[in-house]
């Protein structure tokens, strides 16, 4: 079928493809030179001119390729017009290789790869099914072999796998790139850089194309290369290309943007990236899909939901758009984590009606939101909708479920969900096992949690130091001191433990007063390395909670020694627990040396001693604190001044107390609740109705639950007034909301009895009966004496025997109150007079006296009176 041409331009001629591929040299062993550019018209005027005969239409469509040469199987290409790298620039780039399109598409869906041979004047292309070319330099000369194709490129087809494969096992990219330097195509280039590896050998590939001047490289490479660098956090070169963009005028578009912001963003540059967004926006350079889901992620991540819902609006208002199932999903997460359970609702719906099928991701983030949210009964809804959708849960689904009724203290539930994940032949995940063996743990379910932990073990999953500690707790908590320090040993052995870690099984044993098992807890920390100061810390907090301060004391002060500076946690603990206990001289001392290591930054300290010591009476020491620290220019807080004013209100100093406020007012200190509390407590032990009256309502301002203590006062300055209303008021405020105690009822009973109005205090004394108020010496006598006062015989009898019954002792009121009761039947007061004498003498007996005495007088056993 062939003849040798000579003296023809054989650029162009069509090369048949046998059925079967053949070694042999059909023109004559001359190699093909290097095609020029031609058109399909030109190529017909050839065949036309050295009357080539026709093809049948079949083995044309099967057989014939339009194809440029390749370099043979040594690497290199024989062109007997030409010399060896004197090819010029210009027809490099113009190169083309034309194809049937048909078979070149069956190729790739065939994911074949192709080899070519060319041997002299023939080309013939062999098929090899899964496999590639590897490029093997020998003796200076590059040769082909095959191997077999990766499986990740071999998606590729064509000559991209054997590229990629060559450029893993050739470091030298002149020696790498030779068998395809002269038909490196865009597509081509743009994967080689987006399959690296390495953002090191991303830039030498990048810097090779640039280097030899005849590929183009437009804002896709750039953009891949920038994704690359800001992957590995080169910023510096990011920078660097970003410049050459621009002075190549190589124009950022949509996806350059979208991928700066995407990089900054993740890699905690949140600033940089919505400054590229802002010049989007000054560009006005409108944001595709993609990139406006790079925005919602960035916002998602920073907790500025809002602001991801705001932009979305903004970008789809007036638009017909057609959103894909990932920006529905992120969508959903936005708004659940944001709380707006409606929207999300909505964006769900939308999707089924624009017929968007919802995927595991989609429910995932429903569950989430709904369990998050205590809606339950939703949650069961969205796992039906899965099954009818046939969307089956996966290993994420089952974690958020056993993690939210863990929360809601289903752990039945939670427990179910995991062996149904098991049954569904899902494997748990190291998540799985943590969330419900933490669960396990703090509800000391120890079968249960030693059986998670076998598990486990088998299955190599390591226990982090969090549910290790919480394992060590459990055990504590319920009595099994040897297994919690066999499960220290165990994690301690392995020599992998973290100083929190150490800290945290400190304060296990410590907090529950096994300070020994704390002790050697800390020796084992030693024994590893030299403590930090955090284990320091909770060894000072295990002996200070158990009130062994001179363990604190030696601990503290002997830090140094051990190379370890006690910082502002170390002294702060040891002033609070001092100051707390009644220590605070001790404590002002260690606040010295904290003022002296330079830790003293705010008021805090200096608050708890003066606590302290106003705390024990001792108001001059408490001062000379405060007035060290004003000297030192550490300002006050409204606590410090609330503490100063209510040492003065217990006192009834109402100068001082007014002093230190008008001081607290020129620092520009607002009235707390605290003050106004302290100030009304001081107005009425001075009795200044009016001064109280304005603490009250500027307390009404700051707060509208108020304090039993401050309206009982205001109740007590009303009744020694009789002033009624203002005290009712007061008193059915506190009644409605549920905080009226004893004390409020009781100064209520004892206005109405003040101005006469019965029918009101025995109402009070029947409610005090009936909420068990009457529990106390002075709540009896005020009972008793409204109604011995009003001749109320049976029922202030009945109240002497419950308080007798209940373990009170009468004092001289409550018999006085009994003898008017007797001196109204008609006792004469003589012997009403010898009864008192009897009791002082003998109490038992004088009590007794009592008793006999009211039976006579009642003409009944006094046991049987309640009847």
């Amino acid at each position: 079928m062939f003849v040798k041409l000579q003296h023809l331009d054989t650029n162009c001629i069509p090369v048949l493809h046998p059925v079967k591929t053949s070694n042999s040299n059909i023109n004559g062993g001359v190699s093909l030179p290097l095609p020029c550019h031609r058109t399909e018209r030109e190529f017909e005027q050839l065949i036309k001119k050295h009357k080539i005969p026709p093809q049948k239409q079949l083995d044309f469509d099967k057989r014939t390729v339009f194809r440029k040469p390749k370099s043979n199987p040594d690497g290199l290409v024989q062109n007997p017009e030409k010399k060896k790298g004197t090819i010029e620039k210009d027809k490099v780039v113009k190169r083309r290789v034309w194809s049937r399109r048909d078979t070149l598409e069956k190729e790739k869906l065939q994911n074949k790869c192709t080899t070519e041979l060319v041997n002299g004047n023939e080309a013939v292309k062999k098929v090899h099914t899964n496999c590639s070319t590897k490029v093997v330099p020998e003796n200076g000369v590059v040769k082909k072999e095959h191997t077999k194709c990766s499986a990740k490129w071999a998606r590729y087809g064509g000559c991209i796998p054997a590229m990629l494969d060559t450029l893993e096992r050739v470091t030298n990219l002149d020696e790498a790139f030779m068998p395809w330097e002269l038909s490196l195509s865009n597509k081509e280039r743009t994967i080689i850089l987006k399959e690296q590896k390495s953002w090191q050998r991303a830039m030498e590939i990048f810097n090779w194309f640039k280097k030899k001047g005849c590929y183009e490289l437009n804002v896709i490479h750039y953009n891949i290369m920038i994704r690359i660098l800001g992957k590995a956090q080169r910023w510096e070169e990011l920078e660097i290309l970003l410049n050459e963009m621009e002075k190549n005028r190589i124009l950022p578009i949509n996806s350059t943007y979208g991928t700066l912001m995407d990089v900054y963003s993740k890699g905690g540059f949140r600033e940089k990236a919505m400054q590229f967004l802002d010049i989007m926006n000054k560009k006005e350079i409108e944001s595709d899909e993609v990139t406006m889901g790079i925005v919602l992620q960035m916002y998602k991540t920073s907790g500025q939901f809002e602001k991801a819902i705001e932009f979305f609006k903004k970008w789809s208002t007036g638009k017909t758009i057609s959103l894909s199932s990932y920006t529905y999903n992120t969508l959903i997460d936005i708004y659940g984590k944001a709380g707006r359970l409606e929207d999300a609702s909505q964006t769900f719906d939308e999707m089924l009606k624009r017929g968007i099928l919802q995927n595991t991701i989609t429910f995932n983030s429903m569950i989430h939101m709904f369990g998050d949210h205590g809606q339950l009964d939703k949650v069961e809804s969205l796992i039906q909708k899965m099954e009818q959708f046939q969307c089956l849960p996966d290993t994420r689904t089952y974690n958020i479920l056993i993690s939210m009724h863990t929360k809601h203290d289903n752990i039945i539930v939670a427990t179910k969900y995991f062996k149904k994940m098991k049954d569904s032949s899902l494997l748990p995940d190291i998540v799985s096992y943590r969330t419900l063996l933490y669960a396990y743990s703090i509800r000391q379910m120890v079968d249960e949690a030693e059986k998670l932990m076998r598990e486990m073990d088998e299955r190599g999953l390591e226990i982090d130091e969090y549910t290790q500690s919480s394992i060590t707790r459990m055990y504590i908590e319920v009595g099994m001191l040897k297994k919690a320090w066999l499960w220290f040993k165990r994690f301690h052995i392995s020599g992998k433990m973290t100083p929190d870690c150490y800290s945290a099984i400190i304060d296990a044993f410590g907090s529950r007063g096994h300070v020994s098992e704390a002790e050697e807890v800390f020796k084992c920390c030693r024994e590893q390395r030299n403590p930090k100061v955090l284990e320091y810390n909770v060894m000072i907090k295990t002996y200070g909670v158990n009130k062994r301060y001179d363990d604190v004391y030696r601990l503290i002060d002997r830090m140094e020694e051990h190379g370890v500076t006690p910082d502002i946690c170390s002294y702060n603990s040891v002033i609070q627990m001092l100051a707390a206990d009644d220590r605070p001289e001790t404590a002002a001392f260690y606040l010295r040396k904290m003022r002296d290591s330079g830790f003293v930054t705010d008021c805090v300290p200096y608050c708890a001693v003066i606590s302290g010591f106003v705390k024990l009476g001792e108001v001059g020491p408490a001062i000379e604190v405060y007035n060290e620290m004003i000297r030192l220019e550490i300002e006050p807080d409204v606590v410090v001044y609330g503490v100063l004013i209510n040492a003065y209100a217990d006192i009834g100093n109402v100068d001082e107390a007014l002093r230190y406020v008008t001081a607290m007012e020129k620092r520009g200190l607002q009235m707390n609740s605290v003050i106004c509390n302290s100030l009304i407590k001081l107005y009425t032990k001075v009795g200044c109705l009016r001064e109280a009256e304005e603490a009250y309502y500027t307390l009404l301002l700051l707060s509208s639950d108020l304090d039993v203590y401050t309206s009982n006062c205001m109740i007590d300055l009303y009744t020694e007034r009789s002033m009624v209303k203002p005290a009712e008021e007061i008193f059915e405020k506190l009644r409605k909301n549920g905080n009226a105690n004893e004390f409020s009822y009781a100064m209520m009973l004892c206005m109405y009895k003040k101005i006469g109005n019965f029918e009101e205090a025995f109402e009070i004394a029947k409610k005090m009966r009936e909420l068990g108020f009457l529990n106390d010496l002075l709540s009896y006598n005020h009972v008793l004496g409204l109604y011995a006062l009003d001749g109320r015989f049976k029922e202030a009898v009945m109240i002497f025997k419950e308080m007798i019954e209940s373990g009170v002792d009468p004092n001289d009121s409550s018999f006085k109150y009994l003898g008017v009761v007797l001196m109204k039947r008609g006792v004469p007061k003589n012997a009403i007079l010898k009864l008192e004498s009897m009791r002082k003498n003998d109490y038992q007996s004088g009590l007794e006296a009592w008793r006999v005495t009211i039976d006579l007088v009642f003409g009944m056993v006094y046991r049987d009176i309640s009847d």
